[in-house]
């Protein structure tokens, strides 16, 4: 009997913890804890991951603009080297995990609409934590623009709804394959369609919106969001939070998240159970089989 679908959204600070310093060797060891949460999941569920980017899309960014002798590359392309990057640290952790399992990863487009409002107003998060001094020094230098998460601040950039995903029909082979399929990273790479095709644009797409997008194209029966938050929460960050449970869509309704981190996986899941009527749970890495079954977490459902 063919296993239902699950999509996991991995979380780039799940990969890599808020203030640790972003190099490979301390990826490698929080992706290993990542592999052996999704590779056990693989038992109940045919698993399609995508994963976030920003803290390494952020690095790259700020590696690209160090060298001054080129022209610094466009984030559409630094989406795509991050990609490559995550994935292959993925998909070998996996294949170790599951070494009768093939693990494909799949560079992957995202079509965004041009005239997004997004494009005006950045919030999505890349990049590392900075103190305000180091921020507003950044901003004067770069450019670029900074909000506050959290104690301190993250460099912010536009973050276009997903329309479309490009290599949909491939992804579906692959898991008609059986394939454990790595795709959609750091929400996709962001491109516009024009008279003669496909162009990259300025921007990150939010993956846990790309991923609910992903789950309703391939008809998924769940949508999983692993971060480094071990539930929602309301009133978060006053001595009021309280962590919700299991709840609807239709309750969810009306209640406020932060637009540049809890509130796109809140909408990514609720959109995904109100068209698809299937389940979607947010919650701590560890946690990933215990979120589906309501005892962890948050589980969205009807």
């Amino acid at each position: 009997m063919t296993k239902p679908t699950l999509v996991v959204a991995l979380g780039g600070n799940a990969l890599l913890k808020r203030g640790e310093p972003l190099e490979a060797e301390i990826q490698r060891k929080n992706i290993e804890l990542a592999a052996k949460t999704i590779a056990g999941l693989t038992e109940q569920w045919r698993v399609v991951l995508v994963h976030g980017n920003g803290p390494q899309v952020g690095l790259l960014a700020l590696q690209n603009s160090a060298y001054d002798k080129v022209t610094p590359y466009p984030l559409d392309i630094l989406g795509a080297e991050s990609q490559g990057m995550i994935g292959y640290m993925l998909q070998q952790a996996l294949k170790n995990h599951l070494p009768q399992r093939e693990v494909s990863v799949l560079l992957t487009q995202v079509e965004v609409c041009p005239s997004d409002p997004a494009f005006r107003h950045p919030t999505k998060y890349i990049g590392p934590v900075y103190e305000q001094a180091q921020a507003e020094a950044l901003s004067a230098e770069k450019g670029w623009t900074f909000k506050a998460d959290g104690l301190w601040f993250r460099r912010v950039v536009p973050s276009p709804q997903p329309q479309r995903i490009v290599e949909r029909d491939a992804i579906s082979a692959l898991i008609a394959r059986d394939h454990l399929v790595i795709c959609n990273g750091g929400g996709g790479v962001p491109v516009v369609e024009k008279a003669d095709g496909y162009h990259g644009i300025e921007a990150v797409i939010d993956k846990d919106l790309s991923a609910a997008l992903l789950a309703q194209q391939i008809e998924a029966d769940a949508l999983l969001i692993l971060t480094d938050a071990d539930a929602v929460y309301l009133d978060w960050g006053t001595p009021s939070q309280r962590p919700l449970a299991q709840i609807s869509p239709e309750q969810l309704n009306g209640m406020r998240f932060d637009a540049g981190s809890m509130g796109p996986k809140v909408a990514a899941c609720s959109r995904f159970v109100e068209r698809c009527n299937g389940i979607a749970g947010i919650g701590a890495l560890a946690d990933g089989a215990a979120i589906l079954a309501g005892d962890k977490g948050t589980l969205i459902r009807q």
